[in-house]
């Protein structure tokens, strides 16, 4: 019987894993099929399972990395600190029911891609925005060694707010992680976080988590100020690896 693997978020419209997986399957002779699943509540999740009793993972985006969890029946450690899941094991019973094992293959993905930009000078990072692809950033950022500051639209235990980003901030962290969805397709390909962009430097790096489009205006802004920067392509490419490897090892 074929096997399904699918995403599930709102929206999906600029999900590549559909395309990806579905060529890989066909590609490897794998019998199986990768379908989106654009959901309007995460509540609509049994009824997937319901409908596709074949389902065997699934991945996790926006904005449905934290609400997951409530549905699992067991986390992975580095999941469960990291506070975000986006790769989901669908394992059943011996009566057909459905148990669902959470995972996070974005601190896989991102910590391989940024590393080699990486340079002993390199020892701090803003990451814009405090939703659930931040958790596993940050995550990243502090394994491979760096102090970490978060973020967001309002000031919090352990984020500053945009309003309070001085161009002196911005010049001590070289590394600056944008984690939210802006100048994603679907939320606004002219827009950006609000930076102090003159601030920016040949020393600095700026990682941009959204892949489609490649070339985000957040990116756009850094090479105009001489930064090195990077999409997040090659994080998404190297963590459906890591999710494929999870649905078939774990």
């Amino acid at each position: 019987m074929k096997k399904i693997y699918g995403i599930i978020g709102n929206p999906l419209g600029q999900s590549a894993s559909p395309a990806f997986f579905n060529k890989k399957f066909t590609d490897e002779g794998i019998d199986a099929e990768y379908l989106p699943f654009e959901l309007q509540s995460i509540e609509e999740l049994p009824q997937i399972l319901e409908k596709h009793p074949t389902l065997s993972g699934f991945n996790v985006t926006i904005p449905y990395k934290l609400q997951i969890k409530q549905f699992l029946a067991g986390i992975s450690d580095e999941a469960k600190e990291i506070d975000a899941v986006n790769v989901v094991k669908v394992k059943h019973d011996d009566d057909g029911t459905p148990r669902l094992y959470g995972y996070n293959s974005d601190v896989i993905g991102f910590s391989r891609s940024i590393a080699p930009m990486l340079t002993a000078d390199d020892k701090k990072a803003l990451v814009l925005g405090t939703g659930g692809a931040s958790k596993a950033i940050i995550y990243a950022l502090r394994q491979l060694g760096l102090e970490v500051q978060s973020v967001s639209r309002n000031a919090g235990e352990t984020a500053i707010a945009y309003s309070d980003l001085t161009p002196e901030t911005v010049s001590a962290h070289t590394v600056i992680v944008n984690c939210t969805p802006l100048g994603m397709v679907g939320h606004g390909v002219d827009q950006c976080p609000d930076i102090p962009y003159s601030a920016l430097t040949d020393r600095h790096i700026l990682y941009d988590i959204v892949y489609n489009p490649e070339n985000t205006l957040f990116l756009q802004k850094g090479r105009q100020r001489g930064a090195r920067t990077k999409s997040g392509y090659e994080m998404w490419y190297l963590q459906a690896l890591a999710s494929w490897e999870i649905w078939n090892t774990q």
